[in-house]
């Protein structure tokens, strides 16, 4: 064996393990940068749940209370504020019954106030900046270009077919997503 040709290799093998190290380092930064955007995709996925929930929430209360509905006392269009300085959370409007948590205890019309009352305050804790309307609409497929202000909300008031309409701010791209369902009584 010629101890030139010996010499000449040496240190090839460290370049390679170096390079290796390389890639290997970038194919991690890869995956934990799909890990991250994964994290973001899957938290939009529970908010737009989160919503879906509290939209068929309050539509089962509706449900329980046909005579609130009937009345037009689930009608709830305008915007509101929570405060949060108290425990339980209160709602501005409309005003709920203390003690008001099945129609035995209280009118119908007291109900359909503290159901609002309670979705508002879960709209508030689940959702970033989440609120809502119930109001009648019809023609729910014009309200395509509305979902940047929930105050401009849409509603026709024509018809007898109630819209929940919910909007939250994505954390992931920080604009102002709605969700819309509609019950018909």
């Amino acid at each position: 064996m010629n101890i030139k040709s010996i010499h000449k290799d040496k240190g090839f093998t460290l370049i390679e393990i170096l390079i290796t190290v390389l890639i290997l380092s970038i194919g991690l930064l890869g995956l934990a940068g799909l890990q991250v955007t994964s994290m973001k995709n899957n938290h939009s996925s529970y908010l737009r749940t989160q919503a879906t929930l509290l939209a068929y929430d309050i539509i089962d209360r509706m449900r329980a209370n046909p005579n609130s509905v009937a009345a037009g006392q689930y009608e709830v269009k305008g915007a509101y504020t929570i405060t949060t300085s108290s425990t339980p959370y209160t709602v501005s409007a409309p005003a709920a019954t203390a003690n008001c948590k099945t129609t035995t205890g209280c009118s119908t019309s007291e109900m359909a106030n503290t159901d609002i009352n309670q979705w508002r305050v879960d709209l508030a804790t689940s959702l970033p900046s989440g609120v809502g309307v119930i109001c009648i609409d019809d023609d729910r497929a014009a309200d395509t270009d509305l979902g940047t202000d929930p105050t401009t909300h849409g509603c026709d008031g024509t018809g007898s077919v109630y819209a929940v309409k919910i909007w939250w701010t994505d954390d992931r791209t920080g604009n102002l997503k709605r969700f819309i369902t509609s019950y018909a009584p």
